[in-house]
């Protein structure tokens, strides 16, 4: 794979990467140094990339796995990145908007590793269950099973409040 291929492939990756990597580290710059690390992993094996057939997701496979070490090594957890706005909501909305994502946000931070990743990866990025099982090295079954369970615990903690 040549420097263009590459940049056309794994480069335009870049948002959607940093995104993944800030929702599993919780700190942009570890997000930052961890892109530029798969960044690197990938260059070093560009002439077998030809052989992936989702670029995407073995990126953030490969991605997840970097993080998922840094976190080993360090130990810390803190936040989920932002949730878009769909339209232009009143003062009010918006007040009543960055309460509910710090909530949810919250929670999301409670659950486990796993369920926390399978969530944002399918509710945040709008990944596919079959890639989110790449991803994750897990069927789409415990994909489901997971996000179902994730989206439950955090139905029932909002109740609650």
């Amino acid at each position: 794979m040549d420097r263009i291929t590459f940049s056309n492939k794994v480069l335009v990756l870049s948002e959607t990467l940093y995104r993944t990597a800030k929702s599993i580290l919780l700190d942009e710059e570890l997000a930052k140094d961890s892109v530029q690390d798969l960044y690197l992993k990938l260059w070093e094996k560009r002439n077998s990339l030809h052989e992936v057939e989702n670029m995407t997701a073995f990126a953030l496979k490969v991605l997840r796995n970097l993080c998922l070490d840094k976190l080993r090594k360090k130990k810390e957890i803190d936040a989920i990145s932002e949730v878009e706005m769909v339209r232009a909501p009143s003062l009010h909305e918006i007040v009543e908007h960055k309460d509910m994502i710090r909530v949810i946000k919250k929670l999301i931070d409670q659950l486990p590793e796993l369920q926390r990743t399978i969530i944002r990866l399918r509710d945040v990025e709008g990944l596919e269950i079959k890639n989110i099982a790449y991803i994750t090295s897990t069927s789409e079954n415990a994909v489901m099973v997971n996000l179902s369970r994730a989206r439950q615990k955090i139905r029932e903690r909002l109740v609650k409040l």
